[in-house]
């Protein structure tokens, strides 16, 4: 029997305040509206969405909009999201992405998925495509010059530490051997004009690369993301063997802090300005005539407060050339960075970005880095 409007609220308030309600059980997003009367949770609207995919295994409705009948609300009380998570999130692996609202629809998808389809956390067997230490298979990779997606073999093993990947089906030397120690992953769907797109990144003479790469299916591009993820894992592990794993997590992959257009100037801040994309990385602020570019034209160290970085808005008085007018002066302890942001909230989204590296004190690894850029040719 369908509940009338006063009872429907009672009853999904109090569905809403039981421990673990208060928040979407795949994203985490505050407030969730929505209802699996199949699995019991209580979901956000973007990932009801994602549930409508899975139609045989979970059926969603709007706790607001739609009619319920007390078996399916008794049913959810039952469950809901914490006794869910017991179940399903089982044996969640601890290098495995798990994405939250802030995430590209496709992470939040697989992660559905992977969880309710596949029960890939009920069973350590199902996780062989990116636990197993090593993995081989096609992707279609942006060729460096022309732009051109071609397929490409790519190899990932922990155990030589290298992702490398193979132009020729029959070659015994790779195009590229990307060491583990300085690899990164990132999914940049607007970026890469696909839904699937990875970005990943490494060093090569302490210059950051850039491989674009893509998979047709869902489930395969996000397992590489995992296995890349796993692979770094192991490798911190081993790397810096008194840290716990909450401290290495982060340090598996990262997402850039801000990428975007800004103007830039040279060393001697007479030249013109030029439009440029800028990624900044860490403490690496890199900028690319194109987005897209395989490699940096410049990457500039962000250092901290205590060894005499700054960030300022404004520009120097005598400057011209800029067609942009919110300007930004980075100073380092040998020179100072003028750039100009279009907007002036994009000056300050870059001046907030740039400030939360300076206020992070340096660790000990990254003066090495600093090294390596003062002594840069």
């Amino acid at each position: 029997m369908a509940l009338g409007p006063e009872s429907l609220r009672r009853r999904i308030k109090q569905l809403l305040e039981k421990p673990g309600n208060g928040n979407c059980a795949d994203c985490k997003a505050a407030d969730p509206e929505w209802a699996s009367y199949t699995l019991g949770v209580l979901v956000c609207h973007i990932c009801s969405g994602l549930h409508r995919n899975i139609p045989q295994i979970s059926k969603v409705k709007s706790l607001l909009l739609d009619p319920w009948n007390s078996s399916e609300l008794e049913f959810i009380d039952s469950i809901g999201n914490n006794a869910a998570k017991a179940k399903y999130e089982n044996i969640v692996p601890a290098f495995y992405y798990c994405p939250t609202y802030r995430d590209c629809l496709l992470l939040k998808e697989q992660w559905i998925r992977a969880k309710y389809e596949r029960k890939e956390f009920m069973c350590v067997e199902r996780q062989e495509a990116y636990s197993a230490g090593y993995k081989e298979g096609f992707l279609w990779k942006r060729g460096r010059d022309n732009g051109q997606y071609l397929s490409r073999k790519f190899i990932l093993s922990e155990r030589e530490g290298v992702l490398k990947y193979f132009t020729k089906l029959d070659a015994k030397e790779p195009k590229a051997t990307l060491k583990i120690s300085s690899l990164n992953a990132t999914f940049q769907p607007d970026k890469i004009g696909t839904a699937h797109g990875l970005q990943i990144t490494y060093l090569k003479d302490n210059s950051t690369r850039n491989v674009f790469v893509y998979h047709e299916d869902g489930k395969e591009i996000v397992d590489w993301f995992n296995a890349i993820r796993a692979a770094r894992f192991h490798y911190l592990q081993v790397a810096f063997p008194g840290a716990s794993d909450s401290e290495l997590i982060p340090k598996a992959t990262r997402n850039f802090i801000k990428e975007g257009y800004m103007e830039k100037t040279g060393p001697k801040h007479t030249e013109g300005f030029k439009k440029r994309w800028f990624s900044m990385d860490d403490r690496r602020l890199m900028y690319f005539k194109d987005p897209l570019d395989a490699f940096a034209r410049g990457e500039v160290f962000i250092g901290s407060k205590e060894n005499s970085y700054s960030v300022l808005p404004g520009l120097p008085a005598n400057i011209q050339g800029n067609h942009w007018l919110y300007g930004i002066t980075i100073k380092t302890p040998d020179r100072s960075f003028l750039f100009a942001c279009e907007t002036e909230k994009d000056q300050k989204d870059w001046m907030v970005a740039l400030q939360l590296v300076i206020n992070r004190p340096m660790l000990p690894q990254e003066y090495a880095v600093e090294a390596y850029f003062k002594h840069k040719p």
